[in-house]
Protein backbone atom coordinates (compact mmCIF):
# COMPACT_ATOMS: atom_id res chain seq x y z
CA UNK A 1 0.00 0.00 0.00
CA UNK A 2 3.08 2.41 0.87
CA UNK A 3 4.13 2.02 -2.74
CA UNK A 4 0.88 2.60 -4.24
CA UNK A 5 0.58 5.56 -2.09
CA UNK A 6 3.75 6.75 -3.88
CA UNK A 7 6.09 6.46 -0.91
CA UNK A 8 9.54 4.76 -1.34
CA UNK A 9 9.18 1.33 -0.01
CA UNK A 10 10.92 -1.77 0.35
CA UNK A 11 10.50 -5.44 0.65
CA UNK A 12 13.07 -7.40 2.44
CA UNK A 13 11.80 -11.29 1.75
CA UNK A 14 14.04 -14.57 3.10
CA UNK A 15 11.72 -17.35 1.05
CA UNK A 16 12.86 -16.30 -2.46
CA UNK A 17 8.98 -16.01 -3.09
CA UNK A 18 7.43 -12.75 -2.08
CA UNK A 19 4.05 -13.50 -0.06
CA UNK A 20 5.86 -14.04 3.70
CA UNK A 21 4.89 -17.23 5.11
CA UNK A 22 0.77 -17.14 4.54
CA UNK A 23 1.33 -17.31 1.02
CA UNK A 24 4.19 -19.82 0.43
CA UNK A 25 3.80 -22.24 3.27
CA UNK A 26 1.24 -21.49 5.31
CA UNK A 27 -2.54 -20.49 4.78
CA UNK A 28 -2.61 -20.56 0.95
CA UNK A 29 -0.99 -23.72 0.03
CA UNK A 30 -2.99 -25.82 3.28
CA UNK A 31 -6.46 -24.22 1.97
CA UNK A 32 -5.70 -25.31 -1.41
CA UNK A 33 -4.49 -28.98 -0.35
CA UNK A 34 -8.00 -29.02 1.50
CA UNK A 35 -9.72 -28.20 -1.42
CA UNK A 36 -8.57 -30.87 -2.98
CA UNK A 37 -9.20 -33.41 0.37
CA UNK A 38 -12.99 -31.89 0.02
CA UNK A 39 -13.58 -32.85 -3.83
CA UNK A 40 -11.84 -36.28 -2.91
CA UNK A 41 -14.57 -36.66 -0.25
CA UNK A 42 -17.39 -35.37 -1.67
CA UNK A 43 -16.27 -37.88 -5.22
CA UNK A 44 -16.05 -40.95 -2.19
CA UNK A 45 -19.07 -40.01 -0.15
CA UNK A 46 -21.00 -37.17 -0.92
CA UNK A 47 -22.07 -37.51 -4.89
CA UNK A 48 -24.32 -40.42 -4.91
CA UNK A 49 -25.98 -38.98 -2.16
CA UNK A 50 -27.15 -36.41 -5.03
CA UNK A 51 -27.42 -39.35 -7.47
CA UNK A 52 -24.21 -39.04 -9.08
CA UNK A 53 -22.14 -42.18 -9.45
CA UNK A 54 -18.41 -42.54 -9.83
CA UNK A 55 -16.43 -45.56 -9.43
CA UNK A 56 -12.52 -45.73 -9.11
CA UNK A 57 -11.81 -42.47 -7.24
CA UNK A 58 -7.89 -42.27 -6.27
CA UNK A 59 -5.45 -39.71 -5.16
CA UNK A 60 -3.12 -38.53 -7.26
CA UNK A 61 -0.93 -36.75 -4.85
CA UNK A 62 1.70 -35.37 -7.53
CA UNK A 63 -0.93 -33.85 -9.34
CA UNK A 64 -2.70 -32.42 -6.06
CA UNK A 65 1.07 -30.90 -5.19
CA UNK A 66 0.81 -29.26 -8.77
CA UNK A 67 -2.16 -27.90 -7.97
CA UNK A 68 -1.47 -26.38 -5.22
CA UNK A 69 2.11 -24.83 -6.51
CA UNK A 70 0.10 -23.11 -9.45
CA UNK A 71 -2.73 -21.52 -7.05
CA UNK A 72 0.51 -20.24 -4.89
CA UNK A 73 2.99 -19.31 -7.78
CA UNK A 74 -0.25 -17.71 -9.56
CA UNK A 75 -0.92 -15.66 -5.84
CA UNK A 76 2.96 -14.86 -5.90
CA UNK A 77 3.71 -13.60 -9.16
CA UNK A 78 1.02 -11.24 -8.43
CA UNK A 79 2.59 -9.66 -5.73
CA UNK A 80 5.46 -9.10 -7.64
CA UNK A 81 4.06 -7.88 -10.03
CA UNK A 82 1.84 -5.26 -8.22
CA UNK A 83 5.28 -4.53 -6.74
CA UNK A 84 7.31 -3.70 -9.82
CA UNK A 85 3.94 -1.90 -10.78
CA UNK A 86 4.03 0.80 -7.32
CA UNK A 87 7.75 0.69 -8.34
CA UNK A 88 8.78 -1.04 -5.01
CA UNK A 89 11.99 -2.72 -4.48
CA UNK A 90 12.66 -6.21 -3.62
CA UNK A 91 15.71 -7.27 -1.14
CA UNK A 92 16.00 -11.03 -1.41
CA UNK A 93 17.46 -11.77 2.33
CA UNK A 94 16.65 -12.00 6.04
CA UNK A 95 16.23 -8.50 7.44
CA UNK A 96 16.68 -7.19 11.17
CA UNK A 97 16.65 -3.45 12.53
CA UNK A 98 20.02 -1.73 12.80
CA UNK A 99 18.93 1.26 14.57
CA UNK A 100 15.45 3.13 14.33
CA UNK A 101 16.08 4.08 10.69
CA UNK A 102 17.92 1.12 8.86
CA UNK A 103 17.44 -2.13 8.13
CA UNK A 104 20.22 -4.78 7.60
CA UNK A 105 19.60 -7.32 4.96
CA UNK A 106 21.51 -10.40 5.02
CA UNK A 107 21.40 -11.11 1.46
CA UNK A 108 20.45 -14.81 0.33
CA UNK A 109 22.77 -14.85 -2.21
CA UNK A 110 25.65 -13.55 0.14
CA UNK A 111 27.17 -10.34 1.69
CA UNK A 112 24.87 -7.78 3.22
CA UNK A 113 22.90 -4.53 2.48
CA UNK A 114 21.58 -1.39 4.67
CA UNK A 115 18.84 0.23 3.90
CA UNK A 116 18.15 3.28 5.46
CA UNK A 117 14.57 4.37 5.83
CA UNK A 118 12.41 7.60 7.80
CA UNK A 119 10.22 4.81 8.58
CA UNK A 120 10.43 1.05 8.85
CA UNK A 121 7.09 -0.88 9.34
CA UNK A 122 7.64 -4.93 10.39
CA UNK A 123 5.79 -7.72 9.41
CA UNK A 124 7.52 -10.69 10.53
CA UNK A 125 5.80 -13.84 9.56
CA UNK A 126 6.12 -17.03 11.42
CA UNK A 127 8.56 -19.93 12.13
CA UNK A 128 7.72 -22.81 13.43
CA UNK A 129 8.01 -23.65 17.43
CA UNK A 130 10.19 -27.17 17.48
CA UNK A 131 9.16 -29.31 20.60
CA UNK A 132 12.32 -30.14 21.99
CA UNK A 133 11.74 -34.16 22.86
CA UNK A 134 10.33 -35.02 18.88
CA UNK A 135 13.01 -33.15 16.81
CA UNK A 136 11.40 -32.38 13.24
CA UNK A 137 13.00 -34.16 10.53
CA UNK A 138 10.57 -32.75 7.03
CA UNK A 139 13.02 -35.10 4.86
CA UNK A 140 12.60 -38.10 5.95
CA UNK A 141 8.65 -37.57 6.17
CA UNK A 142 8.09 -38.97 9.84
CA UNK A 143 7.53 -36.27 12.61
CA UNK A 144 7.23 -33.36 10.13
CA UNK A 145 6.14 -29.58 11.15
CA UNK A 146 3.64 -27.68 8.98
CA UNK A 147 5.81 -26.58 6.12
CA UNK A 148 7.06 -30.60 5.62
CA UNK A 149 3.29 -31.54 6.01
CA UNK A 150 2.90 -29.28 2.71
CA UNK A 151 5.52 -30.99 0.79
CA UNK A 152 5.05 -35.26 1.73
CA UNK A 153 4.89 -37.78 -1.02
CA UNK A 154 2.65 -40.00 0.17
CA UNK A 155 -0.19 -40.15 2.25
Amino acid sequence: KAGQLGLKTAVVESRGRLGGTCLNVGCIPSKALLHSSHLYEHATHGFKDHGVIVNDVSVDLDAMMASKLKTVEGLTSGIEFLCKKNKVDYVKGFGKLAGANSVEVALTDGGSQTLSTKNVLLATGSEVTPLPPVPVDNEAGRIVDSTGALELSEV
